[in-house]
């Protein structure tokens, strides 16, 4: 019987600018319970939206029909060593998975830098790391059990319901519940980073042998400064570098948390001060380099509060945008606290994932909680959507079915199949309608 958390219950994400409250939160064990839920909030005439750990900052997930929370997911975990293949739970969070991983020699090809996401929320919202030679996290789905909004059961895979399978890896919780993924890993691996202070112009120039010449690369532009931090990983054979303890705890506890915090603090109650203050962050950040676990190293804590919005370009177009970018911050009537992050992916042939058929460099805008962001994030948009940008799912954005339908190749084909496997639209909510239609 799937238990059924007390209707009226409030869900909001991490960064609390999303808030909803749910007529009803079942929590099944199992795919057969999903199934179950789902056809009841259907012969209720209710909607019902699956929800993971709430780090999507837009209100992808809010509902105020049934809210169904996959974190109690008991499907079994298989684990095939020899052809490096995982089957888990949906509602498995990325850091439980990746310690289960390393537990049996394996580890995720490429992660973001934050693990707190479940599976099911990270691959349907299109979430990735940096690497020219890698997409997003999506791209490692080898199968997956779907529920539709009929209650039926899909096991997809290149094999079994390839069109489905195409789309529902990065399927927005719009095609059905994800309750089961096997993905494709690798040998477990360890990462040397890389951390350097730069300037903007000479990164820009240097762009082109910097990407393809390292597995991973990103850097963080600081508002109203010219200077960047550059981070690059690389595979190496010997973990000969761990960071000793404390110099972790010094940088990305008290330096990139505490201190960041404080300084984000300040600028809110002084905004004169914040180009100031990007100016001593910029420079405050040393060199650095480290080996450790690939997931240590992708992955760091994050406990300022932002809300951000990220677009995909071709890669091509970063140089432009990020000059676009520079006048934007220059121009704005309030200041940027945070910086602005660049990565990049390789193309992939999933439906709607942002890489989708071509090389894409990526710019992520931030701001801190309590400071005005939308015409910070609508200028940039202009400005993306100028260039072919994609936005991320989970990121805010402001843009319709209408604006987003040239930007995908496989759009119609993404509402044709959701007209099939959701044709009561059970799974829908206002964010689902405005981004895909109705």
């Amino acid at each position: 019987m799937t238990r059924t958390i007390p209707a009226g219950t409030a869900w909001t994400n991490w960064a609390g600018n999303q808030r909803s409250v749910a007529g009803a939160v079942p929590r099944p064990r199992d795919t057969g319970e999903v199934a179950e839920a789902v056809r009841a909030a259907a012969e209720a005439g209710a909607r019902i939206r699956p929800v993971g750990s709430g780090h999507s900052f837009t209100a992808i997930a809010a509902t105020d029909g049934h809210r169904l929370e996959l974190a109690d997911l008991t499907e079994p975990v298989r684990v095939d060593r020899e052809r490096r293949l995982v089957t888990v739970p949906a509602g498995m969070t990325l850091r439980t998975l990746n310690d289960l991983l390393a537990g049996h020699g394996l580890a995720m090809p490429n992660l973001g830098d934050i693990d707190a996401q479940t599976i099911a929320g990270a691959i349907s919202t299109g979430t990735h790391g940096t690497g020219a030679r890698l997409g997003c996290l999506a791209t490692a789905v080898e199968a997956l059990t779907l529920v539709t909004g009929t209650g039926e059961v899909l096991r997809c895979s290149a094999e079994q319901h390839p069109e489905v399978f195409a789309a529902a890896r990065v399927g927005l919780g719009a095609l059905g519940v994800l309750t089961e993924v096997t993905l494709r890993c690798v040998d477990a691996f360890t990462l040397l980073a890389h951390e350097r202070p730069a300037r903007l112009a000479d990164v820009l120039t240097d762009l082109p042998a910097l990407v393809d010449g390292h597995d991973h690369v990103e850097f963080y532009w600081f508002p109203y400064t010219d200077r960047v931090q550059v981070k690059t990983n690389d595979r190496v054979a010997v973990d000969d570098r761990p960071l000793p303890g404390w110099r972790g705890w010094l940088d990305d506890e008290f330096l990139a948390n505490t201190v960041f915090e404080r300084a984000c603090r300040l600028g809110r109650a002084s905004p004169r001060l914040v180009p100031a203050i990007s100016a001593v962050s910029a420079r405050a950040l040393t060199e650095r380099r480290y080996t450790g676990r690939s997931d240590r190293i992708f992955c760091t804590p994050r406990r300022v509060r932002f809300v951000e919005m990220e677009y995909a370009l071709p890669r091509a177009a970063l140089g432009e945008a990020l000059d676009a970018l520079r006048r934007i911050v220059d121009g704005l009537p309030f200041p940027v606290l945070f910086p602005a992050e660049v990565r990049f992916t390789a193309p992939d042939d999933i439906w709607l994932s942002h890489g989708y058929g071509r090389e894409s460099a990526y710019i992520a805008v931030h701001q801190y909680v309590g400071m005005p962001y939308e015409p910070y994030f609508r200028a940039f948009e202009e400005v993306a959507r100028g260039l072919a940008g994609r936005p991320h799912w989970g990121k805010l954005h402001y843009r319709d079915a209408g604006s987003l339908a040239p930007a995908y190749p496989r759009f119609a084909d993404f509402q044709a199949l959701r007209d099939t496997l959701d044709p009561a639209r059970v799974f829908t909510n206002p964010y689902l309608t405005r981004v895909l239609g109705s």
